[in-house]
């Protein structure tokens, strides 16, 4: 992960540590590619929410063709995923989609799943090269509109997902790629919303970068300050339009829309979930709508602090029993059964039968008083019915006592 740059568009200030959603930035793009063997940033260290390898471009500062070499040579895996540190929402089903459009069939071991051979570069550029992407950082820009950032992933795992050897039509929601000699791309890239390749959001082939990358080399006398549209200008490419996945953050405003973006309805728990995950350092994929429902039933069922008690004693148990997924689909059922019959019994208590006690028609044999059975506790046989209150044959039975058929049985 390149996680160097001098982020002059937010006043250089250390833009893999500014937090979005309570994490780094660099975390965040760390934790899309946890899947990997190996993680190599290409920094100076610090401390992230997962293990990483840290090296050095020379020289320091170099720019990102240099960043991407020191990082290559730490990896012998046959694909590299090439990322920069401020994309706030890429995830690990956008990473395997990059992949599995690059590997195929033949080289993947199963429906997204990485390769394990496989070693990730997460290239993470504080200030990406942006004269590749939206305008100069050497030269100032007037000041634009915030960008706007799409409601979801435009297409995160295309489909249909062509042949290797095909050259799709261009289209914002399947791969495209530029004519291809071999049929064998060298890597594949996502896309922005105007169409503009993002080659540090990608996946390549180890090989074809460490050729390109030996060609540059030789024709400039070194790969320090070269641009990345260099690089990749040689590589045959599939394309994958992505314009949430593809969002960075170059600017403050881009922070702020980031921000906002997950605290909206329709992202907060989920952003949520995952900033706790990495902040307790667990990986564990859970039916959060389980887990909502038991703590529903908790607290209408029983009382509303039992809520949040409850869920930590099931995540507790769960962690004895083992964790996993199953754990905690287990405790949840145990928890929300008992919630059910705690609820149960106080509406019995209100009038309403309970499953588990004797009904009027299980006691036929034993004749009520006056008449009336009622589900209040039978007096004492020591202090009989008061003279001055006899029951009156025509007077209404309650509500709640039930009635017993005289003629039943």
């Amino acid at each position: 992960m390149l996680a160097g740059g001098s982020a002059r568009r937010l006043g250089g200030v250390d833009k893999p540590g500014v937090r979005v959603g309570g994490r780094p930035l660099l975390d965040r793009v760390l934790a899309a590619c946890a899947g990997a063997d190996v993680t190599v940033v290409v920094a100076e260290p610090r401390a992230t929410a997962h293990p990483v390898e840290w090296v050095r471009e020379e020289p320091p500062g170099g720019g990102p063709v240099a960043a991407l070499d020191a990082g290559l040579r730490h990896t012998t895996a046959p694909y590299v995923i090439v990322l920069s540190a401020d994309l706030p929402f890429l995830d690990e089903k956008t990473v395997r989609s990059l992949l599995d459009a690059l590997t195929g069939p033949a080289d993947s071991e199963g429906p997204g799943a990485m390769p394990r051979a496989h070693q990730g570069v997460s290239a993470g550029v504080s200030t990406p090269p942006s004269a590749y992407r939206r305008g100069s950082e050497t030269t100032p820009t007037a000041p634009s509109e915030p960008r706007h950032i799409p409601e979801s992933h435009a297409a995160a795992s295309p489909s249909p997902s062509p042949s290797l050897g095909a050259t799709p039509a261009p289209s914002p929601s399947t791969p495209r790629s530029a004519p291809l000699g071999t049929g064998r791309p060298d890597g594949v890239v996502l896309t922005d919303p105007d169409g503009r390749d993002q080659p540090l959001v990608a996946v390549y082939r180890a090989d074809a970068l460490r050729r390109a990358l030996a060609a540059l080399g030789a024709a400039h006398g070194g790969l320090g300050g070269l641009p990345l549209r260099r690089l990749v200008a040689g590589l045959e490419l599939l394309r994958i339009s992505d314009p949430v996945a593809s969002f960075d953050c170059d600017t403050w405003d881009d922070i702020a829309a980031a921000r906002a973006r997950i605290r909206e309805h329709g992202h907060v728990l989920d952003e949520w979930i995952s900033a706790v995950k990495d902040e307790l350092g667990i990986d564990l994929d859970v039916d959060t709508g389980v887990l909502l429902d038991l703590a529903r039933d908790a607290a209408h069922g029983v009382a509303r602090p039992a809520a949040p008690l409850t869920t930590f004693l099931v995540g507790y148990a769960a962690g004895r029993a083992g964790g996993g997924p199953e754990a905690v689909a287990e405790a949840s059922r145990k928890a929300a059964a008992l919630a059910l019959r705690w609820a149960d019994e106080d509406n019995t208590g209100k009038g309403a039968p309970d499953a588990g006690q004797n009904t009027p028609d299980a006691n036929k044999g034993t004749p009520p008083a006056s008449g009336l059975t009622s589900t209040s506790t039978p007096a004492s046989p020591s202090a009989p019915a008061s003279p001055s209150a006899p029951a009156s044959p025509s007077a209404p039975a309650s509500p709640s006592a039930p009635l017993t058929d005289p003629d039943a049985g």
